[in-house]
Order: C-alpha cells, then structure tokens, then sequence
C-alpha cells in the first residue's frame, strides 16, 4: 500500500494541521486541538455542530464557516470523535443560544454524542438532529438502520443557514427533523476502501464487478452485481431512490451528485447528466444541482446520488451566503 502519509498513527492529526493552516481565513483549531471552529463566532447565534470519523473530508472540517457549522470534531478514520472531543466543541462555539448537533445515524456517533451532551447538559441547551439519508439499510434489522451519509451535507447546510439568520433552537431542530425525511441517498463503488491502519481493502471486486448500496465507512453494499454503463448503473441508484420518497405537492428538487474519493470529476458529471434525464423523464422538477467530491470514504473509487425535495423556504436557505473550506456561494 502507498499512500502519501508519514505513519497510519500520525495521518489524521498531521492532516488536520495542514487543513486548519491552509484555511486560516475560516477556522481555528478548539482548546487542545480537540476540535476545529469558525475563526470568528458570533454572539448569541445558536451553535450548529457536527463530527465524525476522519477518512470523509472534506465533511465536516471542510464545512465549517459562515453559513453552515460553527465547529467539527474528528476522530480516527471512520471512528466516532469521544466525548471529550464533542464537549470541547460545544464549550467552544456555544455563545449564548445554544447548540444543534448534527449527527449521522451509526451507532459510535449516536453513543458519544448522546454521552457528551447529557455531560453538559447543566450548562448549555442542546438539541440534536439525526440524519438518516442512506435507503439501502433501511428495514435490514442491522444498527439503528438508515445510515447518514451524503444527505448529511445538505441538512447541514440549510440548518447552518437558518441559524445565521438568527432563528431559535427549537426552530432549527424543527427544520431538520423535517428535512431528514425528505432526503435519500444510496452509492455505488467500483472498488473498496484502503485502511492505512490495516493496509488492507474492505472488500475486493474483480473487474466485472460493482458494489452497489455502500457506505461510507467502506462497508461493503447489499448486493454484488456485474459492472455496467454509467446510464444503467445511475438509472438503477435512482430507480431505488425515487421508489422510496414520495413528492409533496409543491417540492422543489436538489440533486447531489457526489465523489466517494477516487471518481474523477468527468466521471461525477456523466452521472449527473445521467441522473438529471432520469428525474426529468418523471417530471422531478430539478431546482438545484451540487456535483462534486464532498463526503468521501477515503480513497473508494464510487459515487453516490442524492435527492433532497425542498420547501420554498428551505430552497431560499440553500442559496443563503456559505464561506466555508469546501462550499462557498455569495447568494
């Protein structure tokens, strides 16, 4: 295995050192490194945080600024960050009103979490969104279920919006309640995850092969299947989507198309084309597209597809102003 590290112990810290120095202008590393923050907070704004494991940047370090996370925790690769890291993150960026958190729906995150906020829970209010974007474990008996996976981008980013302007905790933790049931996502991968702690892949695929319904922590998905073209391959991800949410009247469509961390960017874009007919030949009237590399599970060669159906008001909150390491828009 070769990849460009200094030892598999050392990756993450010295990675997060060179991601707080490359974007000084956005963030600043928390009391003893234990999180990462917005440069400048505001006062009496509620605090919306987020974390997980490294191995997924730019989620969620690369989200943090004006417009979307207050600060991130990390933990090892596809790890859960500790509690210890969770609270420092919450004492850091709670300014007066409060704190949001929101967490992808696995087990390790949920438990820390759950732990850090009852340890503070005497001195500061918390609230705490669960995303659940991911369809192919709904129903399968494992874990809590629906994972939180490329979703977890967009409930973060219209949350961060509505907090920027100004609106109350109990106000945003409604906003994404909500809004979690309005998203679905499911991946595909052409090849598994290389763990530097192990050196090895999380599955192997031989060239006639794909993975579909994979995570991002390098789980292998629910099926095996033979590879095929990228029209089929998309057509399939949205078929499964779109057979498990239904359209309210009067929702407008986000479609993501996202890089799990080895697709090439003309590659991510054949599968937005490829995606956009699909929702058009269903009239899933497309009102905003994302495509890029922005939840990752390390160096997975794969894609996943994302549809999120919005409200005016949410739509009106995904084109809010974002300055963030990753995602920066000015209206």
């Amino acid at each position: 295995m070769k990849k460009f590290m200094n030892t598999a112990e050392t990756m993450v810290a010295e990675s997060m050192e060179g991601f707080v120095r490359a974007h000084q202008e956005f963030v600043v590393f928390g009391a003893e490194r234990k999180c990462i923050r917005r440069r400048h907070l505001t006062p009496n704004k509620v605090a919306i945080i987020s974390g997980g494991g490294a191995g997924h940047e730019p989620m969620h370090i690369g989200f943090v600024g004006k417009g979307m996370l207050d600060a991130a925790c990390v933990g090892h690769i596809f790890t859960s960050p500790t509690p210890s890291q969770i609270i420092s993150a919450i004492e850091e960026a709670d300014t007066g009103a409060g704190c949001l958190l929101i967490v992808k729906n696995y087990d390790g995150d949920i438990m820390n979490f759950e732990m850090a906020m009852e340890m503070v829970a005497d001195r500061h209010r918390m609230e705490a969104v669960i995303v659940s974007d991911d369809i192919e474990t709904a129903g399968i008996g494992q874990g809590r279920g629906r994972r939180g996976v490329a979703g977890t981008l967009v409930v973060e980013k219209i949350i961060g919006a509505a907090a920027e302007r100004g609106m109350a905790l109990h106000e945003l933790k409604r906003i994404g309640d909500r809004l979690n049931g309005r998203v679905r996502t499911m991946g595909v991968a052409l090849s598994g995850v290389t763990v530097p702690q192990t050196q090895r892949t999380t599955f192997s695929l031989n060239a006639a092969e794909m993975e579909m319904g994979v995570g991002i922590h390098g789980e292998p998905g629910h099926s095996r299947e033979y590879f095929s073209t990228s029209d089929v391959i998309v057509r399939r991800l949205c078929e499964t989507i779109c057979g498990d949410i239904s359209m309210p009247p009067g929702a407008k469509a986000l479609l993501f198309v996202n890089g799990l961390g080895g697709t090439p960017p003309a590659e991510l874009y054949l599968a937005y084309d490829a995606a956009h007919r699909f929702m058009e030949e269903r009239s899933i009237p497309i009102e905003r597209a994302l495509v890029g590399t922005y939840v990752t599970s390390l160096d997975m060669q794969g894609l996943s597809v994302t549809l999120a159906l919005l409200t005016d008001e949410e739509i009106s909150l995904w084109d809010s102003p974002v300055a963030t390491a990753a995602l920066r828009w000015s209206s």
